[in-house]
Parts: structure tokens; C-alpha cells; sequence
């Protein structure tokens, strides 16, 4: 009788993280369908600089929504785990719609990681031009009246990113 043993292993590469940013994608998308905002060229943007930072492990959580008076109306934050606690991938979608936006704005806000930090300015600096866009300094908005629920995870290649979404009062 022989027996024998499997050992996985996974890497995070690049495709990994292009793939995790899609699915952030794709709850954009949504959020443009029912909200007007963003749009298709800055979803891609968004995209792309979001896989980029996954890659390079300097992101920390990211988050997008409606803001109204520097509170959060509605709202998706997706905070990463690297160390692979996150292994469901759920479909993208479920966004809250019909949330009334009328005088909000949208806002994008990326929190990088400690890892980020301890570059260099002139690495930071050299990172941050390779990106699709430039951001501003800034910070994220407090939250208004509503609730965080946790009601995603998306994973691949050892990475997740855990999706909580602010919604407001009934």
C-alpha cells in the first residue's frame, strides 16, 4: 500500500489582483447604474490603480459611496486580508439601490497599508506616478445615519478583500 501527501501553495500575482479589482469593478458598475456616478472611464481607473496597489500589498482598504455634508449616505468599504482567514468569492453585486442621493457627492477614498509607509517619499513617490490617476490628500467621510454590514468577500490567490457596506435607516 502507498500513500502520499499534496502540499498547495499560492502566489498573488498580478492577474490575482486585476481579479479582485474586477469585482470591486463591478460593484462600481452598479452603483453607476443606480446612482449616475462613476463613470465608465473612471471605473476603469479606479480599477487598474486598485490592482496595482493590491499587487504591490500596499492597500489597506478602499472605499467608495455617497457622501452629503462629510457623511457617509451610501457607502462600500473592502478591506484587505492577505492572510488568507477571507477564502469564500462571492459574486459581485447585491448593491444597495434606490438610496436617495439627491445633493450628495460621490467619493473614493484608498487607505494604503503600513507596508506603503515604509517606503521610501521617492518609492512612494515613483509608485504613485505609474498610476492611472493622481489622488488628493484627504479624508474619509464620518458615518451618517445608517449601519455597516458585512455581506461580501471576494479571494483569489491567497488575498481577499471583505466587502461592508454602509446603508442607511429604514
Amino acid at each position: 500500500m502507498s500513500s502520499f501527501s499534496v502540499t498547495r501553495s499560492e502566489s498573488f500575482t498580478i492577474i490575482n489582483a486585476r481579479k479582485l479589482a474586477s469585482k470591486v469593478a463591478t460593484d462600481m458598475h452598479l452603483c453607476a447604474q443606480y446612482y449616475g456616478m462613476p463613470t465608465e472611464t473612471r471605473i476603469r481607473e479606479y480599477a487598474e490603480e486598485l490592482a496595482q496597489y493590491l499587487n504591490a500589498g500596499y492597500l489597506q482598504e478602499y472605499e467608495f459611496g455617497y457622501k452629503k455634508d462629510g457623511k457617509r449616505i451610501v457607502s462600500w468599504r473592502y478591506k484587505v486580508d492577505a492572510n488568507g482567514q477571507l477564502t469564500t468569492d462571492d459574486r459581485p453585486g447585491k448593491v444597495v439601490p434606490y438610496v436617495d442621493v439627491r445633493g450628495a457627492a460621490f467619493f473614493n477614498f484608498l487607505t494604503p497599508s503600513p507596508n506603503f509607509y515604509k517606503l521610501s517619499i521617492e518609492q512612494q513617490a515613483r509608485f504613485e506616478a505609474g498610476l492611472p490617476l493622481q489622488r488628493p490628500g484627504g479624508q474619509p467621510p464620518t458615518d451618517g445615519a445608517g449601519y455597516w454590514t458585512s455581506d461580501r468577500n471576494y479571494y483569489s490567490g491567497g488575498c481577499g478583500l471583505n466587502r461592508l457596506t454602509f446603508q442607511p435607516l429604514a
